[in-house]
């Protein structure tokens, strides 16, 4: 299994738009975030999580040669307004692709996106999507996936696990029967959007406090804001990184 980090950032991206901060203007590669995504990869299969606002430069980067199904962690729109990039690959495989998310999570999409889920056929647009609301563990190219509920401020995401590998942004708490979904970990990506405290996310402060609990060998911190160089990966424990697009896991 390989896991892309397809965009690390947080819903501005970095650079953000009209600023001139030491971040926003480094020459370091890393430093320039698209909104957060990732691509596993299992048997022949392409995993996407989530639809950024950036998927079709991500896809063109990554050279992603299809898509076989969609996660949602939920519907805010630097995670959902990508979606129409999926028509690219519609007209090549012509395959309706099944996407999986809470029911309020896939209600959303529905409602911004019906065309995406029913067609516009006078208008030229096809169906691409099929939705299923999952709650539970269940299968998916043979792999265990299993929703892990989530606090998002004032509302509710899900991120995801993968056999030991998990995937949890956009979110300011974890509930404890979710910790327990969570242990034994070899790999996981989680927010840890600044220093400085937020609402609706982890900081890197609280996010270091749940790799504390968590004990995963190797973390890597994703959804960053312009407040985080890169170079201060150095200031990070051992085992624990900030993402960067394009960075790739292999996971067995």
């Amino acid at each position: 299994m390989k896991i892309t980090i397809l965009g690390s950032g947080t819903s501005t991206g970095v650079p953000m738009v009209g600023c001139h901060c030491a971040v926003c203007t480094s020459e370091d590669p890393r430093d320039k975030r698209s909104r957060a995504s990732i691509l596993v990869e299992t048997s022949g299969k392409y995993l996407l999580v989530d639809t950024s606002t950036d998927l079709r430069k991500q896809a063109l980067r990554e050279k992603i040669p299809h898509i076989d199904a969609v996660l949602f962690t939920h519907p805010h729109a630097d995670h959902i307004n990508g979606i129409d990039d999926l028509r690219g690959f519609h007209f090549i495989h012509k395959r309706v692709i099944p996407c999986y998310g809470s029911k309020e999570t896939l209600d959303v999409i529905a409602a911004n996106f019906s065309y995406i889920f029913t067609g516009m056929e006078k208008a030229g647009y096809y169906p691409l999507l099929e939705s299923h609301v999952v709650h539970e563990p269940f299968i998916l190219f043979g792999k265990r996936i299993v929703p892990i509920p989530l606090v998002h401020g004032f509302t509710t995401a899900t991120g995801y696990r993968i056999g030991d590998f998990a995937y949890i942004t956009d979110c300011s708490r974890i509930p404890d029967g979710s910790m327990a979904r969570l242990a034994g970990l070899d790999t996981l990506v989680i927010d840890a959007l600044r220093y400085t405290p937020h609402v609706t996310h982890l900081n890197i402060e609280a996010a270091l406090q749940v790799v504390a609990e968590l004990r995963p060998r190797h973390t890597i911190f994703t959804h960053l804001t312009h407040e985080v160089p890169y170079a201060d990966t150095v200031k990070l424990p051992a085992g624990v990184e900030f993402a960067y697009d394009g960075m790739v896991l292999d996971r067995a």
